[in-house]
């Protein structure tokens, strides 16, 4: 017959004195108070394990943790014996868990994602990332565990940078935080990522898009081109970006070594050797990789005049006081507001680009793949991108930048829409006509 057992209390736990050897109070279903010789009282539980074999659990000491929250633990173990969870396992992984969440503290995870991303990413664009990182979210969240945060502590940081309004800061910040914490979801870290709720938290500003002019005033703007009374060098690089359409960096790093007149080829690099002193000179495509600008016959005539004033540089647009150095950055927009434009309304150096592309696209004439691969735009889908990449489509762009450059020259006597341009007739003498064959 089994023993009965009278529950303690709390006088009687407090009442207990040491003795000459350890002895035990007993409180009922397993639970029972420890009095140690030394006047120690431990709380302890003995049970049966899942696997059958004896197990013995020690709860705290008396009186830091006191009857009630020792029947407390032990209902808890109780329960996880009711669904065959062995206690003091569960609490040797709770307290490991604990233990890895103390080491994984935001800036522990955010250093090793930025660190695999730089593999990926350009020199200066890695140091960007983490000095923002370091300024903005490591005062707030670095040290942290990422298994306690909530959407209001990574909230806390991008709204701090939206009261400053650097809203493009605030931006990426969240994009930093959501590859961060995604990392450590995929890492075991946590279930769930917190960030995918701060969609839409903070404000965004309206994007502005570069001015360009709508393509019937394209006989206008190459009249002022045309007469632009400046600098030659400078008029010439406001025609050579109309020609060929490529970025503002793209072009006032160019070096002749880039240009292959035999094969009518510029080739950017992915990255450019650098030039003391200039900022950002590395620079070369932007998308990383090298782009291939054909030369149409207009283009390749253009930079022969170049040549003639700046073939014995390296550069092939120097600036006008030091030829080891670029032109400025505000040279074509400069030459355009000469030219009686207002950069922010009308056009700008980047607008060409837009001009170019709805021309092409309107002409009915070229691919879309053509298109992008030419403009030197990012493919958003993962596998489409690694087929464009392979894929130039250099012949194609060949006949796509000549009849860009034809249709400027058609449109210097009279505007002439891309699509009736390109339906002309084969008597027209323009490439479209080798296109539809």
């Amino acid at each position: 017959m089994a023993r009965t057992v009278t529950p303690l209390t709390d006088p009687k736990c407090e009442a207990a004195k040491p003795r000459a050897k350890d002895y035990k109070l007993f409180d009922g279903q397993g639970l029972f108070l420890l009095v140690k010789a030394s006047g120690v009282k431990t709380w302890r539980f003995k049970f049966t394990r899942p696997d059958g074999r004896e197990g013995l659990a020690t709860f705290g000491n008396y009186p830091a943790l006191g009857l009630k929250a020792a029947r407390e633990r032990r209902a808890e173990a109780l329960e996880l014996l009711a669904q065959g969870i062995d206690p003091i396992e569960h609490a040797r992984q709770a307290k490991a868990s604990a233990v890895a969440a103390a080491a994984h503290t935001f800036e522990a995870v955010a250093r090793e994602w930025h660190a695999a991303c730089a593999l990926k990413w350009k020199p200066h664009h890695a140091a960007t990332v983490l000095r923002r990182m370091e300024s903005h979210l490591f005062p707030a969240l670095g040290a942290r565990p990422v298994a306690d945060l909530k959407v209001r502590d990574l909230l806390a940081p991008l709204k701090a940078a939206e009261r400053r309004d650097t809203l493009e800061t605030a931006s990426r910040l969240r994009q930093y935080i959501a590859g961060i914490l995604r990392m450590a979801v995929q890492h075991g870290i946590i279930e769930t990522n917190p960030a995918s709720d701060l969609q839409g938290a903070t404000a965004t500003r309206k994007t502005a898009h570069r001015p360009a002019l709508p393509l019937e005033r394209l006989p206008e703007l190459l009249a002022r081109v045309d007469a632009y009374s400046g600098r030659q060098l400078t008029r010439m690089a406001v025609q050579f970006t109309l020609l060929v359409f490529i970025r503002s960096s793209e072009l006032r790093f160019a070096r002749w070594e880039e240009i292959d007149f035999d094969r009518a080829l510029w080739t950017i690099p992915a990255e450019r050797p650098p030039i003391e002193g200039v900022k950002h000179s590395t620079r070369g495509a932007k998308m990383g990789t090298p782009h291939l600008v054909p030369l149409s016959r207009q283009a390749l005539v253009l930079l022969e005049q170049v040549r003639q004033l700046t073939g014995r540089f390296d550069l092939i647009f120097p600036n006008d006081h030091a030829h080891w150095k670029p032109m400025s950055e505000n040279t074509v927009n400069a030459a355009l507001r000469r030219m009686g434009y207002d950069t922010k309304a009308d056009v700008c150096g980047h607008g060409f680009r837009a001009m170019a592309c709805s021309a092409l696209v309107e002409s009915g004439l070229w691919s879309r793949d053509a298109v992008e691969r030419q403009m030197s735009h990012q493919e958003r889908n993962g596998v489409r991108a690694a087929y464009i990449h392979k894929a130039e489509h250099i012949e194609e762009r060949r006949l796509m930048c000549q009849w860009w450059a034809d249709y400027l020259d058609a449109c210097r006597e009279q505007f002439t829409s891309p699509f009736d341009f390109s339906n002309r007739g084969e008597e027209a003498g323009n490439v479209a006509r080798i296109k539809r064959a």
